[in-house]
């Protein structure tokens, strides 16, 4: 998933700063302002990353055009040029930058806040072209007024703090943020209900889904007061225009901004000529300060996913904040060996259906449970999927392919063996009839196998190469058979090892330098799985 970022591709005339940054970590950087459909999907072939900002569609159609397409990024804060569904399903990550614009955006809002309220532009308007006219852009004050702020996030904050200032009373809704909190900021947060026939003024920060599609419209517009004014500094979508249109030319609604457009650039002007609108072509984070700011941030976090850093902006795979740090990694590659073994030793069975039941032990490693299931799973499905597995898409695939998946975590509780290892992890797989139980351990920064169906190994068994892994009954010895079967095949042993028995089995296991086909049977010895790590 990480480490593999060695050419990036810039677009959308992404500030230069980012190419620097991203040079000076080593990534080749190639840069284009606009390319056409066919330009762009030759050129991302040849790339591992690319950096929009919200002009290039990075469709499905565009992702499937590379192999090695890792990482998407987004110089800015919305990602809806950016399937992101496609993505996850091909384990790309999406990065963006969620409060590189927040001061360019909300300093905009406020502009077009008191544009609105003074007939700014349309005065500026009316006088260039020679006309001293006082009384048509009589204005209205905004002290005193009614802010309602849908979302508030970071921008939304921002505008409620500069609109205070204003003397504006505020008002919001976010199904997110508790009403306690809001009340720190000096924001009433109500329900959507209570909340459109109390505003003069409604301004819109939140992003464009299904839930928000249309929420500006018609029923809405309705349950509003008389005359009130819409600003949109978010994204095309969330304000029907149809319909806003419809209540400026009744009287309604008063006056609206726009920033953004369901259709950009739009085709169909009637909405922007409307003498009670204020627009602007999407310049909300269209300042020299924020696109140098998101183009820096965007790069940093690319080169900090390169350098197994803490991830910032992942959007469709958050878990994997700390999934590249150096003390989880060894902990991922476990995961995923015990999961690649545990798929080897299963046993074809009726149903494809599998359950697997991960229990994590120790502080330290209990603190990865977010991604450790998801790397399990890699290494289960690795062979199994058609679709390249990563911990990006693992959880996805995993749902389409019959697998569930529980995990739960014991930072208190000790490790279920007698042993020195601290921490450890524990992955329970069953199809069917066949179960098996592995418990390894990171704890020294290898993988390590300790325990395999209640057989242990004292001292651990070092997960590597090519391993062939055998079951007997306690009575039988065998090392000195599998060596010699080994021996005539030619391939070079490098480890053969037992577990401590029970009163079942024993496992046996031979490393050897490369893959083994053992024609012949072995007398008494069960060859289970032959796995390489």
């Amino acid at each position: 998933m990480t480490g593999r970022v060695g050419r990036v591709l810039l677009l959308d005339g992404v500030d230069p700063l980012c190419g620097k940054v991203l040079r000076q970590a080593g990534i080749d950087v190639t840069t284009h302002t606009k390319l056409t459909k066919e330009q762009l999907l030759k050129e991302i072939s040849e790339h591992d990353g690319v950096i929009v900002r919200s002009a290039t569609k990075v469709t499905a159609e565009v992702m499937a055009a590379s192999k090695r397409l890792c990482i998407i990024g987004r110089a800015g804060t919305g990602v809806d040029n950016i399937d992101v569904e496609a993505a996850t399903r091909r384990g790309i990550i999406v990065m963006n930058t969620p409060g590189g614009n927040t001061l360019s955006a909300a300093e905009h809002t406020c502009t077009m806040l008191c544009s609105l309220a003074r007939f700014v532009p349309q005065a500026c308007a009316a006088l260039k072209a020679g006309s001293w006219d006082r009384k048509t852009y009589m204005g209205s004050e905004l002290h005193g007024k009614t802010l309602a702020i849908l979302g508030l996030g970071r921008i939304g904050r921002e505008v409620a703090k500069r609109m205070q200032a204003f003397g504006m009373i505020t008002i919001g809704y976010d199904p997110i943020i508790p009403a306690e909190v809001t009340d720190e900021w000096g924001i009433e947060s109500m329900s959507l209900e209570n909340l459109w026939p109390r505003a003069d003024y409604i301004t819109i920060h939140t992003p464009l889904l299904p839930s928000t599609k249309n929420l500006i419209g018609e029923d809405t517009l309705a349950r509003c007061k008389p005359g009130v004014r819409i600003v949109n500094v978010a994204r095309g979508g969330i304000v029907d225009e149809a319909a806003l249109l419809k209540a400026l030319e009744a009287g309604t609604c008063g006056g609206a901004a726009l920033d953004v457009f369901q259709e950009e650039p739009p085709t169909d002007l009637s909405l922007c000529r409307h003498p009670k609108v204020v627009c602007t072509p999407h310049l909300g984070a269209n300042t020299v300060e924020a696109q140098q700011r998101v183009a820096v941030e965007i790069a940093q976090q690319i080169v900090d996913m390169v350098e197994g850093k803490p991830l910032v902006g992942v959007v469709n795979a958050p878990a994997l904040t700390n999934a590249t740090s150096n003390t989880c990694k060894p902990w991922i590659e476990l995961a995923e060996s015990l999961g690649r073994l545990a798929n080897h030793l299963l046993q074809p069975a009726d149903t494809p259906a599998l359950d697997i039941s991960i229990d994590l032990f120790g502080s330290g490693v209990s603190k990865m449970e977010p991604f450790l299931g998801s790397a399990v799973l890699v290494g289960v499905l690795r062979d199994v999927t058609k679709n390249d597995i990563n911990l990006v898409n693992a959880a996805l695939l995993a749902q389409e392919s019959a697998v569930s998946v529980t995990i739960h975590a014991h930072p208190c509780k000790p490790v279920p063996i007698t042993t020195t290892s601290q921490e450890a992890l524990m992955v329970k797989v069953t199809r069917g009839t066949s179960t098996h139980v592995l418990l390894g351990s990171a704890a020294g920064g290898q993988s390590t196998l300790l325990a395999l169906d209640g057989c242990e190994w004292e001292s651990g068994l070092t997960l590597g190469h090519n391993m062939l892994f055998f079951s007997t009954i306690p009575s039988v010895t065998p090392l000195a058979t599998i060596a010699t079967r080994l021996l005539d095949v030619q391939v070079v042993v490098t480890l053969l090892m037992s577990s401590a028995p029970t009163t079942k089995e024993v496992w046996h296991v031979a490393r050897t330098n490369t893959a083994v086909d053992l024609a012949q049977t072995i007398p008494e010895v069960h060859l289970r799985a032959q796995v390489t790590f």
